[in-house]
């Protein structure tokens, strides 16, 4: 059985600017639940192990989704490096959740691709961090949902702006930096950020769409994450009406992966958090929710 591999297929989006992504699936002929991964905040489709993740549920029988939210900094030319960032400065949750909903759409549409090896009544999300709160508000949203999984997720989203002396500034300098890490960028937010979350803070407000679930909803967080307190799925855990909790011991904010990552194994943590996952997808909806 060989592993086919689509990457870096333009969708057009809703914001003049491309979703770039991927798809891996086995060459069988038998029908496919989807899974469609999020990434996190400064985050991209091919980062560490992702790969080999989309691998992991395409050898298990799953058509596998990936894909840059359009305003990422990524660009086509470069999908792994932030070269764009303007469009950073640019992003909102907003734009997030309809480069989601593009997403799937273009996923279902008649003429897709593969549209004969796709179980359209199997759509399941998985978002990381930033991307799990993006994928709780949509999963709320979009009935066409089976299930969900958030790694490391975020449960607020209007706590994580600033106190009101540096919103003021930021306001009145119309934007504000961050370093990036990995690269050492200074990545821009333009207030638009904050403005745009408080002209839409009831659709963006993760305990409301948490509490709206009608899905089976597994929470997955590390012991060890110093980016997302693991409060955050505990607070989850208590909105979602069909939640299952996974506690990973001694696992970080990304399940001690790394950027890049090539090593042909994956660490214990994650490789469990996949088992886990790839379990909860193949258990039955009804059983899920009765249990």
């Amino acid at each position: 059985m060989e592993l086919i591999k689509k990457t870096n297929i333009q969708i057009e989006g809703r914001h003049n600017k491309p979703i770039l992504t991927d798809l891996f699936f086995s060459d069988d002929e038998k029908l496919k639940p989807v899974v469609i991964f999020c990434h996190g905040y400064k985050g991209f489709k091919d980062w560490g192990p992702w790969d080999k993740m989309a691998e992991f549920f395409a050898e298990k029988g799953f058509l596998f989704v990936k894909f840059n939210f359009s305003h990422n900094a990524t660009t086509p030319e470069n999908p792994t490096e932030f070269m764009d960032i303007e469009a950073f400065g640019e992003n909102n949750y907003i734009k997030e959740l309809d480069d989601l909903q593009s997403v799937i759409d273009w996923l279902l549409l008649p003429d897709f691709d593969h549209g004969t090896l796709l179980d359209s009544s199997r759509i399941n999300l998985i978002g990381h961090s930033r991307g799990g709160g993006i994928s709780i508000i949509k999963a709320a949203e979009e009935n066409r949902i089976d299930k969900l999984v958030t790694f490391s997720s975020v449960s607020d989203f209007g706590s994580r702006f600033p106190e009101e002396k540096v919103l003021e500034q930021w306001k009145e300098k119309g934007v504000s930096y961050i370093v990036n890490t990995r690269t050492k960028q200074q990545l821009p937010h333009h207030f638009q950020f904050y403005t745009n979350f408080k002209e839409n803070e009831e659709r963006l407000t993760i305990s409301r769409a948490t509490k709206k679930l009608d899905i089976p909803h597994l929470i997955v967080h590390g012991s060890n994450d110093t980016s997302v307190p693991i409060s955050d799925s505990g607070k989850l855990f208590e909105w979602s009406p069909f939640p299952d909790l996974l506690l990973v011991e001694d696992a970080d904010h990304v399940y001690n992966t790394s950027h890049p990552w090539n090593n042909s194994d994956l660490p214990k943590a994650f490789k469990h958090v996949l088992d886990k996952t790839r379990e909860f997808f193949d258990t039955e909806t009804e059983y899920l929710i009765k249990n």
